[in-house]
């Protein structure tokens, strides 16, 4: 007979159910006590089992951080292509979708969005190989979208004159990302993602205060209309000419 699931020990479900209960412990002390203060032995403690029972299942509190950082890269990412995904309008509405998703993410989960994007861990050094992959999605997701959104509009400008050196290394994230997008553009687009990380880590991190707008929500709206124009109109390519007739066709 076929099986249609996996089949799993005690003792792997065990560990499954403990290595659970380890990281959402461990998003519980980032709210608490911050990502500087994480503690794998209070975590034991919490579990009612010895610090060297725990270390059985993670190893260090680094590795207890990438995980955590993996694991909030993932569920943010996971929250903002499912609210493209459920958006059938034209890239440019898609992409507002995908950034009031991102703020909407950040805004639930303080914490997390801290420890993505706030400041350095004291010595702990996020390997790039693990948190990387994650942690590219959502800029992914917006430069794709504004490749979408290129056509043939006019352009927004003449193109930038940059240096040699930054030309390449913006050619390299386009490949990266298989971004179709000239400089102006990507600049646009990088610009969009720098103003979104500012923008919502001033509102979660309380640099509005309690008292400067009474709706977060609609200055963030405001922020992002003019943004994301921006970047849509840097996005737009010139219409190609139509080639002129040779003159053996127009004989």
């Amino acid at each position: 007979m076929c099986e249609n699931h996996v089949m799993t020990t005690p003792r792997a479900r065990r560990r499954q159910e403990i290595e659970t209960d380890v990281l959402r412990l461990g998003r519980a002390q980032l709210a608490q006590v911050g990502a500087a203060a994480l503690s794998v032995r209070a975590i034991a403690r919490d579990l009612g089992l010895a610090s060297s029972a725990v270390y059985r299942y993670v190893a260090s509190r680094d590795e207890l951080l990438t995980r955590l950082v993996v694991a909030a890269y993932t569920e943010l990412a996971d929250a903002v292509e499912a609210a493209v995904a459920g958006h059938d309008g034209p890239p440019g509405e898609r992409l507002r979708t995908a950034l009031r998703a991102y703020r909407a993410w950040a805004v639930a989960h303080p914490a997390d969005f801290s420890l993505l994007y706030g400041s350095p861990v004291p010595g702990y050094d996020a390997p790039a190989e693990r948190t990387t992959p994650p942690g590219i999605r959502v800029i992914g997701l917006l430069l794709g979208l504004l490749s979408e959104a290129a056509d043939s509009a006019p352009a927004d400008g003449p193109d930038p004159d940059l240096p040699a050196p930054l030309h390449d290394e913006l050619r390299a994230v386009a490949d990266e990302f298989g971004a179709d997008l000239d400089d102006a553009a990507l600049i646009a687009g990088l610009a969009l993602w720098t103003w979104l990380i500012g923008a919502v880590g001033q509102e979660v991190t309380g640099g509005f205060g309690d008292t400067t707008f009474a709706d977060p929500a609609a200055i963030f709206d405001a922020q992002l209309d003019r943004q994301a124009s921006a970047a849509l109109r840097a996005a737009r390519r010139p219409a190609r000419p139509s080639p002129s007739p040779s003159p053996d066709s127009a004989r």
